[in-house]
């Protein structure tokens, strides 16, 4: 019993050698053999390859507008009713002391940004007339893309602070008809307020900006102008883990109210695409796949004239003691390795002919598109080889094994 495994192994090796020798004695049954699979193949690698790169472009673009990295957490102000928007009397946002706490509470390495946006007019005896700016509640953190260009930015001391301090960008001073740094330390009134103005930033925004300590804002001003939260999470394989932290640190302290905070990440955009881009993968895949199974047909039909001609060869073999099941691994084996090298020249093939498609693709869209050549594709090619050798070739394999061996010989 032992050594029924090493028998069987050795029959299979020795029946892949015999095809191997077949197929190059009968080198032009073989190429027409092949041809349909070459080119059903070849098909297949192209349409698959172009979907790759077509997804990959697709998810850089998505990358490019929209961080996977983060997560963001606003208040729901609104509800639907009727299909109508209309606002709720009440709602709970996070406040400044409630976002330190879900700061500290997150274990991965992650920037959190908590602001409330809103606008308003800005008056100050150094300008004529006043200024509407945006006008921005946030934690020390600030938001990102900001760069420093004159003072300093906020510190946790500054949310207590009195005269309160401010933060201003370069398109506040251009709007102010003042280009240099003269406004560190001037004064300026905001909805009756008076602020110091400590740092200068600069963005790419045009809009004249003012940031000011969320801290400054009363409860009445926070629930017209609700703040969010923002979480950049270093890594991107921590934002599932960082989200569901978020959202348990949510059912802890509303656990009554977590319908009026949402919680979101990008990563569904990048679903989305993945889902498309899988559906239409499939329904080409399916489409060019009527060429691959034209091309098993012809594997199919070869390989009953070869049993046809081959029949006096099979009537020795079983007159020599060969039973069925010898006869018919033998075709098999030689169905397998005639589809595996159709297989193998249509890879080939098709790869040499999306290098062929994308200059064109790229010279008519203008878009800087690349085919990609991923290990599924060469998996689809290699099963595909194996399965279509055994669909298609076990028909003249199951009829080789029945020939009879003395009507076999006779046959010449």
């Amino acid at each position: 019993m032992e050594h029924e495994p090493n028998s069987m192994l050795k029959k299979i090796v020795t029946s892949f050698k015999m095809a191997v020798g077949n197929m190059h004695g009968n080198l032009f049954h073989t190429l027409l053999s092949i041809l349909g699979m070459i080119i059903g193949v070849a098909a297949l690698v192209s349409i698959l390859s172009l979907i790759d790169g077509m997804e990959k472009f697709a998810k850089d673009q998505i990358s490019e507008t929209t961080s996977l990295k983060s997560i963001a957490l606003t208040p729901r102000s609104t509800r639907t009713v009727n299909g109508i928007s209309v606002k709720k009397d009440s709602f709970v946002y996070v406040t400044y002391s409630k976002f330190k706490e879900l700061e500290k509470s997150i274990k991965q390495q992650a920037k959190f940004y908590l602001i409330s946006t809103q606008s308003a007019e800005v008056s100050s005896p150094e300008i004529s007339s006043p200024i509407v700016s945006m006008v921005y509640g946030c934690s020390e953190t600030m938001r990102p893309g900001l760069t420093l260009l004159k003072g300093r930015l906020f510190t946790i001391n500054d949310f207590n602070s009195n005269p309160i301090n401010a933060i201003v960008n370069k398109s506040f001073l251009s709007a102010s008809g003042k280009s240099d740094f003269a406004w560190l330390g001037k004064s300026l009134q905001i909805n009756g307020r008076e602020i110091k103005i400590i740092g200068i930033v600069d963005e790419k925004s045009e809009r004249p900006e003012i940031y000011l300590p969320i801290t400054t804002f009363s409860h009445a001003e926070l629930k017209s102008y609700p703040p969010s939260i923002s979480v950049d999470v270093a890594e991107v394989e921590d934002v599932a883990s960082v989200k569901q932290s978020i959202s348990a640190w949510i059912k802890e302290q509303y656990p009554n109210n977590t319908d009026d905070l949402e919680l979101m990440t990008h990563e569904f955009r990048l679903e989305q695409a993945t889902k498309g881009f899988m559906l239409f993968r499939v329904i080409m895949g399916l489409i060019v796949g009527i060429s691959v199974i034209v091309g098993g047909i012809g594997v199919m039909n070869v390989m009953l004239i070869t049993v046809t001609q081959r029949t006096t060869e099979i009537g020795v073999r079983k007159a020599l003691g060969a039973n069925r099941k010898d006869i018919v691994l033998q075709f098999l084996a030689e169905a397998v390795s005639i589809s595996t090298l159709g297989s193998l020249c249509g890879l080939v093939l098709g790869i040499l002919g999306t290098m062929g498609i994308i200059p064109i693709v790229k010279a008519i869209t203008k878009v800087p598109f690349q085919a990609s050549y991923t290990w599924n594709t060469i998996g689809v090619v290699a099963v595909l080889a194996i399965v279509v050798g055994i669909i298609f070739g076990t028909y003249p394999a199951i009829r080789a094994s029945k020939l009879d061996p003395v009507e076999a010989i006779r046959k010449e």
